[in-house]
């Protein structure tokens, strides 16, 4: 498949894998960074456009606001864990059906599975992105990631309280935690009474992040399936209310 055709249309079923040549597409799918783009590109709580750009070497999409520039990059939020932490979950994996990893893959490959978040190097410490992999209490879990961000807009303390703390002017563009999953279009990890559903039993990130059985992977594929689906089919319906003739 070539790059998703060009104007404001989102292809909720693209795979952005497809048109990244064998590398990252958190980096090199053309079509991912224009769907960052088109869809965050909207305004802000205080009525100022978060506009994004392309300006500059490097720069995968750039904001520039009346008093800060903030560089940010594409973070994929859905792992099948297929090819990662094999060191703590290869045994897992290997007893899991293939065809269910390889779905939480393809599926995680959408629009639905990627964010932005601040991407320049502060402090010479982690980014957000390198931060929740490192982390042995996150383990690029997305779930866990929204809650530590909860915890940051609720002023408490996480495993990810330095890195979101160090890069808190990106967090206070949004105000407040229900406007920041608004305008990332998360609802859908968020329980009825506003609290992060989590696709493993949560114990105050005591327990690991990973599946540790066969059945915990399972429960964990069905959870992170059913979010992107569900974010999919919201980002499809905020383009076509907001994108449509735009092309």
């Amino acid at each position: 498949m070539n790059e998703a055709s060009a104007g404001t249309s989102i292809d909720i079923t693209f795979d952005v894998e497809s048109d990244a040549g064998g590398r990252d597409p958190d980096k090199y799918s053309p079509t991912l960074r224009r769907y960052h783009q088109i869809l965050w590109s909207k305004r802000l709580p205080d009525g100022t456009p978060f506009r994004l750009d392309t300006q500059g070497q490097g720069t995968y999409l750039r904001y520039k606001g009346l008093d800060r520039i903030l560089s940010l990059a594409s973070d994929a939020i859905v792992h099948s864990y297929r090819a990662s932490y094999t060191n703590r979950i290869g045994d897992v994996i290997a007893q899991v059906d293939p065809d269910l990893v390889s779905r939480v893959f393809k599926e995680g490959s959408t629009i639905g599975g990627f964010i932005l978040f601040p991407g320049t190097v502060r402090d010479r410490k982690p980014t957000i992105n390198g931060a929740r992999g490192m982390n042995w209490r996150i383990a690029d879990r997305f779930d866990l990631t929204l809650e530590c961000i909860r915890r940051h807009y609720d002023g408490g303390s996480s495993p990810l309280t330095d890195v979101l703390d160090r890069y808190g002017d990106f967090f206070e563009l949004f105000g407040d935690f229900g406007v920041y999953v608004d305008f990332f279009l998360l609802q859908d990890l968020l329980g009825p009474y506003g609290g992060v559903v989590f696709h493993l039993p949560f114990d105050d990130f005591q327990r690991s992040p990973l599946p540790e059985t066969v059945a915990e992977y399972e429960s964990y594929a069905h959870g992170v399936l059913q979010f992107v689906a569900a974010r999919n089919a919201r980002i499809a319906e905020w383009a076509e209310n907001h994108l449509s003739g735009q092309g």
